[in-house]
């Protein structure tokens, strides 16, 4: 298992209920930062030191205090500590459900585990503690199928431009105009109907309005 963690979460209780967790797994070396400016510090100074970490579990939204941080969030964090640590796992622990954004943590950020904050969250994240242990990625059976479905459909460069413009309050019936405006094709009312049904039917939704929200709920607008 695991014999040197860091913990960088910025809400004290989140905090201390993670240490508890990897106190029941008998990790011996555990530390602690609420601020990503910490973080990187404490990581920094382990490689110096020769003694690095072999996991970082970190919160992916920080709020801001009266401490000003240069690094501010959990992505920009494990953005640089892939530059000077890429073989550290990481595993991101946060309440972030858009299956969008979750993707993107594996497919960009190259995190290795991902649990959402939830009822069950110190038992998810003790199985994604072991899983990352023996190289395997985690998530959640639910979240899995959540990005399953977003990875079903290849969202394009003009379906995300139709559905921003309904994200608006633009309606389809106006939005030709707005894609005539920005020289954006095709841009006939027949083709905008197709394409925004097609959309529709393959992500099993009835109405522009579901269409939107589903959109929202996965990350992409």
């Amino acid at each position: 298992m695991f014999k040197k963690i860091l913990i960088a979460e910025d809400h004290e209780s989140i905090n201390i209920s993670v240490q508890k967790t990897l106190e029941d797994l008998n990790i011996p070396n555990v530390d602690y930062v609420y601020y990503c400016d910490d973080a990187l510090a404490k990581i920094q100074k382990s490689i110096r030191e020769q003694q690095p970490y072999d996991l970082l579990i970190t919160d992916l939204y920080y709020e801001e205090d009266h401490h000003p941080q240069q690094i501010k969030d959990g992505r920009e964090l494990i953005e640089k500590i892939r530059e000077i640590q890429p073989s550290l796992k990481i595993i991101v622990f946060s309440a972030e459900h858009k299956s969008g954004i979750i993707d993107s943590l594996f497919k960009d950020y190259h995190i290795n585990g991902y649990v959402r904050k939830a009822r069950n969250d110190s038992k998810e994240l003790k199985k994604s503690i072991a899983s990352v242990y023996i190289n395997e990625n985690y998530l959640s059976l639910d979240l899995k199928q959540d990005v399953k479905k977003l990875n079903s459909y290849e969202f394009s460069a003009y379906d995300i431009a139709l559905v921003s413009l309904l994200s608006k309050g633009i309606l389809q019936k106006n939005i030709p105009t707005h894609l005539q405006e920005k020289n954006i094709k095709p841009n006939s009312l027949s083709s905008v109907e197709k394409k925004l049904n097609g959309l529709k039917e393959d992500l099993e939704v009835t109405s522009n309005e579901q269409l939107v929200a589903f959109c929202k709920d996965i990350g992409i607008i």
